[in-house]
């Protein structure tokens, strides 16, 4: 029996291709994001060690992204709060990098969080990422 909520549901659903080029977006993002990840890697046996940990720390956050941007390819509508966070630091870093431009790779990082910020804007949009606040998108709830 198809019921008044079932069909609201259903009727403003990603379609198919809008959902699977939502995921495969977000796919890539997390595939892209592993990029840096490794140079990071690679330049930390040139650094003095003062400054060893803090890049450390900062490599390591790309795996981070990478994993939440590939939690959202499996599944976007079931990571509750994840889209927004994830452009919340994106976009803040996008314009963090844009104040100040003659800082060095302060383009580069414009251009890397401008990029990502798009293509996270683009799933959240196609894959309908704001449904994960719907009630009973994180599936039954056990009352016990």
């Amino acid at each position: 029996m198809i019921t008044q909520t079932d069909v609201a549901t259903t009727a403003t659903a990603p379609t198919r291709w809008q959902d699977r080029t939502g995921r495969i977006l977000m796919a890539i993002t997390a595939a892209a994001t592993l990029v840096p990840f490794v140079e990071g890697l690679t330049r930390l046996g040139d650094l003095p060690e003062d400054q060893i940990l803090t890049e450390y720390w900062r490599t390591c956050a790309y795996l981070v992204f990478a994993g939440m941007w590939a939690l959202l390819a499996v599944a976007p509508r079931k990571q509750r709060g994840m889209w927004e966070l994830l452009l919340l630091h994106k976009i803040a870093v996008t314009v963090q990098a844009a104040f100040i431009l003659d800082v060095a790779h302060a383009a580069r990082t414009l251009i890397a969080d401008a990029s990502v910020s798009l293509t996270t804007i683009a799933g959240y949009v196609l894959c309908r990422g704001w449904y994960a606040w719907r009630r009973g998108a994180l599936g039954p709830t056990d009352n016990r």
